[in-house]
């Protein structure tokens, strides 16, 4: 789908297929050239044709066409090749026949090869057949070794198939294969996935008694399994071991920095140096990351500077992290030293860096300077991805620049970078706050077709606009079409549609929608009752008010200032006054915040009963809670005191008004 001019909306155009040009170096140069002996192809050269060909299909009609070239044999380097380049490519059923081939010309299948055709399984998430492929490893001439063993072991624990662990690894001891600290390390791994630490604790002391020595994997698996299930004392004990090592402190350091404990990350740092282990770059960055999370952004500045001193140099992890803390802070002029200061440290930025720094600056307000960074990093040959696209048509749709949004999703299609329904979104927000509903309906609707479909925030965003601009009745009919496409309507797509219907005084409507909303499974939230309860207020429906605050305490939602102000509110419309005295006392006593529409409220209402008096009360009681009247008080105590003929009040009143 492109935007092109005069804000029309097309439908994608699939770009007219790009004719390839392939360079078919399938015969060395040397057999190229006249009089060339042809019987001087050799292994390295194919091996070096077949490396640099990046064409999968061309590497591999290359291979078959030299096979029995002028006496040519492949070797089992010349199949590894072609297998690791058909792996990474997914191609398995081109590499199980590569595979016969190899074993019907007597070939042995090398321990590399075998490594490499289980690591492509695995990679590809079909580790089932990994493990056929391995069952069947005699029949390719290759007998099972610790390696080999390893790296299947390593497959199905990263395919979270656990429980085949104790199985493959007896079916290793049966075979008389001895494990090493690689096989020792998966073990601890998968042991601690499942929650029994103890077992793999004393793993680590029969992997010392057969000659493994536990390493700073063994260990910081370990202490990461421990942080992880909240038994950081026994971790701190393990970490601070005599086999100690810096991995293992790091995940320590990691642990209590997410629970918001920097004073203890920083005393482990001193408990690193004390046992002669030296602080790295990960072990600085996380406890940077930590104070940047905190707001305590001098201190991140300060590790900075620490790291510096001490030769360990920032990585754009670190740079990242402190540019984040300071644009969620506001503090752009400071996020922007950083970034060139990173430049000037030979540091370069990362897409990661560059959508952190764009996002930052929009959030900010600041969407100039996130455009100029956009066009920078093009300029720099960097791909943007959709995060990029997001933050930019997100903020352009925030401040209504549908020209600027419209620019920006037409270079991301003519880039290939297919939108997301993050984006999608921004973009019927956009057109919705132009009022061009028919363009944001088209928009749901190629969502669909391009089989990226609308979320429930999607049409939410049309229902509150149409809502907002007095088109309630076609936003009542979008909860059909989203039921339609399996999208349920939830809390606030009702409460958009509830506000409304109660601008328009359509209250029969309103009852309604909410025994809809009780039929389909929304919650009523405290929104839900204050959009009702203040409409049907200011309509003087005092009784209707209180019922349905009743049922929202009954319920379990506590009211809230808006909730009280709308009962005071309608109490003093109905000339119920004194009600609305006892609700002003209840925001009081309830801790609820009084404001100025609390006061100005109730003193129209005193003042309508000619309460002069009581009504200075009142707003003495206001300017002494450091609450200012507005236009709307000094009106309402002037007319009440003109319409009172009471002048030496009124003359008080233009006082407090002059002052």
């Amino acid at each position: 789908m492109y935007l092109s001019e005069g804000r029309s909306l097309l439908l994608k155009v699939p770009k007219s297929a790009v004719t390839s040009v392939l360079t078919l170096n399938m015969i060395p140069d040397t057999e190229k050239e006249k009089g060339s002996d042809v019987s001087k192809l050799k292994e390295a050269d194919v091996l070096r044709h077949l490396k640099s060909e990046r064409n999968i299909a061309v590497a591999l009609d290359f291979f078959r066409h030299v096979a029995g070239l002028n006496g040519f044999r492949h070797t089992p380097l010349t199949y590894q090749m072609m297998i690791e380049k058909l792996g990474r490519q997914n191609a398995m059923d081109t590499v199980q026949y590569l595979l016969q081939q190899m074993k019907l010309q007597g070939l042995p299948c090398t321990e590399d090869i075998f490594i490499s055709v289980i690591r492509s399984y695995a990679q590809s998430s079909t580790v089932e057949q990994a493990l056929k492929t391995f069952y069947r490893i005699q029949d390719f001439g290759c007998r099972p070794t610790v390696r080999i063993y390893n790296h299947i072991l390593d497959a199905v624990l990263k395919d979270n198939r656990i429980n085949l662990i104790n199985p493959i690894y007896s079916n290793m001891k049966k075979e008389g294969i001895e494990p090493n600290v690689f096989t020792y390390n998966i073990l601890l791994k998968a042991l601690c996935q499942n929650n029994r630490i103890d077992t793999a604790r004393k793993l680590l002391i029969e992997m010392s008694k057969k000659g493994h020595s536990p390493d700073a994997v063994s260990y910081t698996t370990i202490v990461s399994s421990l942080c992880k299930f909240g038994k950081l004392d026994e971790a701190k004990e393990l970490a601070k071991s005599s086999a100690s090592c810096v991995p293992a402190y790091n995940a320590l350091i990691n642990s209590v920095c997410k629970e918001h404990n920097v004073k203890e990350a920083l005393c482990l740092v001193d408990d690193m140096i004390t046992r002669g282990l030296w602080p790295n770059e990960i072990t600085y960055t996380t406890i940077l990351n930590a104070l940047c999370n905190v707001k305590e952004m001098k201190l991140s500045v300060a590790i900075l500077a620490q790291m510096l001193v001490k030769g360990c140099a920032p990585s754009i992890v670190t740079f990242t992290s402190l540019i984040k803390g300071f644009l969620e802070e506001g503090n752009i002029s400071e996020a922007i030293d950083v970034w060139h200061g990173m430049t000037l440290e030979g540091c370069m930025p990362n897409i990661i860096a560059y959508n952190v720094l764009i996002h930052g600056l929009c959030s900010a307000g600041n969407l100039r300077r996130g455009l100029a960074v956009f066009d920078e990093m093009i300029q720099n040959d960097f791909s943007p991805d959709i995060r990029t696209y997001s933050s930019l048509i997100n903020s352009l749709s925030k401040v209504g620049d549908l020209e600027g949004a419209m620019s920006i999703w037409n270079t991301m299609m003519n880039s290939g970078c297919k939108p997301n329904v993050v984006v999608y979104t921004c973009m019927v927000e956009a057109f919705c706050k132009r009022f061009m509903f028919e363009h944001a309906m088209n928009f749901i609707k190629n969502m669909i077709l391009e089989n990226c479909p609308p979320n429930t925030v999607t049409y939410n965003t049309l229902v509150k606009y149409l809502c907002d601009s007095g088109r309630v009745g076609w936003a009542m009919n979008i909860i059909d079409e989203m039921k339609i496409h399996g999208c349920l309507p939830n809390t606030r797509t009702y409460n958009e549609l509830l506000c409304g219907l109660c601008k328009e005084g359509s209250f029969r409507e309103v009852f309604t929608l909410m025994g809809d909303m009780i039929a389909n499974g929304a919650e009523f939230n405290v929104v839900t009752y204050n959009t009702v309860i203040h409409s049907i207020s200011r309509m003087g429906m005092i009784k209707e008010a209180l019922l349905l605050t009743g049922k929202m305490i009954v319920h379990g939602i506590k009211p809230d200032s808006f909730t009280i102000n709308g009962l005071i509110y309608a109490s003093c419309k109905a000339g119920l006054v004194r009600n609305a005295t006892q609700f002003f006392g209840q925001l009081y006593s309830g801790n609820y915040y009084r404001d100025v529409f609390s006061y100005t409220t109730l003193i129209a209402g005193l003042c309508n009963e000619q309460r002069i008096d009581d009504s200075m009360v009142y707003l003495q009681k206001m300017l002494d809670e450091g609450i200012f009247p507005n236009v709307v008080t000094w009106n309402v105590l002037v007319r009440g005191i003109y319409v009172n003929s009471d002048y030496s009040v009124m003359i008080r009143v233009m006082n407090g008004i002059l002052k």
